[in-house]
């Protein structure tokens, strides 16, 4: 696990905060998120698959500097969410809540939209298979 060294300005030691915790920290602040409906782990095989709140690490890639991050999320949202505003918004949030709880500066938070949630009572109200080929 990647860590970084954050000197302390009393001088009594170092601060270590791992990309693991930063992952979380953003994850967390992802799933706030109006529209957000959950994290994606990534494509494997072709098939984007949905993590609840215990794996919020997973649907996050972190790279940390000295002083500035760089994050990509995986994300996942509900249907009919206006895409761009959930994903300012997720950008928003992430950045900031990295900035106040670690310092760090996040220079990117880069969006993924893995998937879209349809809702099970959407699909019943429509009367139609949403993915159904026509």
């Amino acid at each position: 696990m990647n860590e970084i060294d954050r000197n302390s300005s009393n001088e009594i030691g170092t601060v270590k905060i791992s990309e693991e915790v930063v992952a979380i920290i953003a994850g967390i602040a992802a799933m706030d998120v109006p529209g957000v409906a959950g994290m994606s782990g990534g494509i494997a095989g072709g098939i984007a698959e949905m993590l609840g709140r215990k794996n919020l690490s997973k649907g996050v890639k972190v790279e940390v500097g000295d002083k500035e991050a760089a994050i990509d999320l995986y994300i996942i949202v509900e249907y009919g969410c206006r895409i761009p505003d959930v994903s300012w918004n997720i950008q928003e949030r992430v950045k900031k809540a990295v900035g106040t709880m670690t310092g760090l500066n996040a220079i990117e938070v880069n969006i993924h939209i893995q998937g879209v949630n349809i809702d099970k009572d959407y699909k019943k109200e429509s009367g139609e298979d949403v993915f159904r080929v026509r």
